[in-house]
């Protein structure tokens, strides 16, 4: 089968009320159901204060998938488009990962946690359809992103006309296609085992980078409570320092993360002001072009693993790089 050509070779993964049909070998990670919820879908670029939104209410289904594959995002996503088009959906949004707001776009995004549904900052499509029923209007909200090898497709369906009966829990993945990813045996349980969401070894940062788009910088510490970095030496800020000197056309963003404890807004300006003292370290002691690096934080929106234990919190409290352009 050509990995590259994704509409050439199709199966049917459905849930009770839509269907998509995906590449051949493609699994579904995880779901969600609320019986009767709402979903704010993005239908324009991102703009100071946010996009453009439709809220839609009903049946609330979330749909991960992933599949084995070197297509692009754009061949991913148009076989995806025409079926919706078929079925009566008008397309009211689509664009491109900076097209659509880039970083600000994607945080906004209500979507299924890392490690089931990733989204590399550098490459993602976004679509947003809707189409008019008697109960009100059913809307489909589509993500997809990849890495060097694996594909990421990310469905919301609101549909104001479905029942009130559950998913059941997703299968297994079956075939000998594409297995579940695997946990390192290092890794804290909880944590996702796709290239760039676990600690990145030393040495491998740059080959984490480059595969995965995303690197969690796992040896920095920062003071109790407080956005000041500690003194180091850190090895990761060395190995970041000499990615960007030898690919001078990378951009990159910092994104400090946070675990669940407090509230959510002091907990976004701790994650910033950590990734910004990050950039301000690595530009000043380890001569990083400023023009390569950005900062931003988004508190406890984005967990590698569960907030339930302390082993999870840790996981939970760092700061990532992510590329964010490849000119």
């Amino acid at each position: 089968m050509n990995r590259t050509a994704p509409a050439a070779a199709l199966l049917l993964l459905a849930t009770q009320a839509a269907a998509l049909e995906l590449p051949r070998g493609a699994y579904r990670a995880a779901e969600s159901a609320e019986a009767l919820g709402s979903y704010v879908m993005p239908t324009g670029a991102w703009r100071e204060g946010g996009p453009p939104a439709a809220v839609l209410e009903g049946r609330v289904e979330m749909t991960a998938w992933q599949v084995p594959t070197t297509a692009t995002t754009l061949q991913l996503l148009a076989p995806l488009r025409a079926q919706l088009e078929k079925d009566g959906y008008d397309i009211l949004f689509e664009c491109a990962t900076e097209a659509c707001g880039g970083f600000d776009f994607r945080y906004g995004l209500r979507l299924l946690p890392e490690p089931e549904m990733h989204v590399n900052l550098a490459d993602f499509r976004y679509l947003a359809a809707r189409r008019a029923g008697e109960a009100g209007d059913e809307g489909i909200a589509l993500v997809v992103s990849r890495t060097a090898e694996r594909g990421y497709v990310h469905a919301v369906h609101v549909d104001p006309a479905a029942g009130e009966t559950m998913l059941p829990a997703p299968p297994p993945p079956t075939g000998t296609d594409i297995g579940a990813p695997e946990l390192p045996p290092d890794a804290v349980a909880g944590t996702p085992a796709i290239p760039g969401a676990v600690d990145s070894p030393a040495g491998q940062l740059a080959a984490q980078l480059d595969t995965a788009g995303r690197a969690v910088l796992a040896d920095l510490t920062f003071e109790t409570g407080s956005s000041r970095l500690s003194a180091g030496p850190f090895a990761s800020l060395a190995e970041l320092a000499a990615y960007l000197a030898a690919n001078p056309g990378r951009r990159i963003t910092l994104v400090g993360h946070t675990d669940a404890s407090g509230a959510l807004e002091p907990n976004v300006a701790l994650s910033r002001a950590r990734a910004r003292a990050v950039r301000e370290r690595l530009i000043a002691e380890h001569g990083a072009d400023p023009a390569q690096v950005a900062a931003d934080g988004v508190g406890f929106l984005m967990p590698l693993a569960s907030n339930l234990t302390e082993e999870g919190r840790a996981a939970n409290r760092r700061v990532e790089a992510v590329v964010t352009s490849t000119e």
